[in-house]
């Protein structure tokens, strides 16, 4: 069994998520997120197809994802998670780039997300992609911090890593 600590290899790399990867989510959200959302939010999340979750795996491990809702011509981003072990070697930023171009394929034309004020490490991923500050929300998250709505056109002005298909 692959540790998630394990260097990247030539296993590693980006899918789409499904429900079968419920567990692996979860899991992933608790460690890197704090459980943002419960065990039915990720079934649902995963169980729609205008709901995209795509993932990092190296089997059998989930080293990243980022999740999206694609609502009309536009983008949401709802969450982006790596495991603590795997941050800082650009892994959020490819998922991102490819959770990207699947929206702009879908037919979106722009992209948003909320990021804490505080997350300097976040806001700076996002603003290497794009993504501008266009709004704040006060008290945003249930520890009470204010987030930031980013926003960004979807112009296909960059190239994002393929995806790879389940097996």
């Amino acid at each position: 069994m692959t540790s998630p600590l394990s260097p990247l290899n030539g296993s590693a790399r980006i899918v789409r998520l499904g429900p079968e990867d419920g567990a692996a989510c979860l899991g992933l959200d608790r460690l890197a997120l704090g459980g943002l959302w419960s065990a039915e939010q990720w079934e649902r999340e995963l169980s729609e197809p205008k709901r995209p979750v795509l993932g990092w795996r190296q089997d059998p491990c989930l080293l990243a994802m980022a999740s999206a809702w694609i609502v009309l011509e536009e983008l949401q981003i709802t969450a982006v998670a790596v495991h603590p072990e795997h941050r800082r070697r650009g892994l959020a930023r490819q998922l991102l780039e490819a959770l990207l171009r699947l929206g702009q394929e879908a037919g979106a034309e722009r992209a948003t997300l909320e990021v804490a004020k505080g997350n300097e490490a976040a806001r700076a991923l996002y603003a290497g992609l794009g993504f501008q500050e266009v709004a704040l929300r006060r008290g945003y998250y249930r520890n009470g911090d204010d987030a930031l709505v980013q926003w960004r056109k979807l112009d296909g002005g960059f190239k994002a890593p393929g995806l790879a298909r389940r097996r």
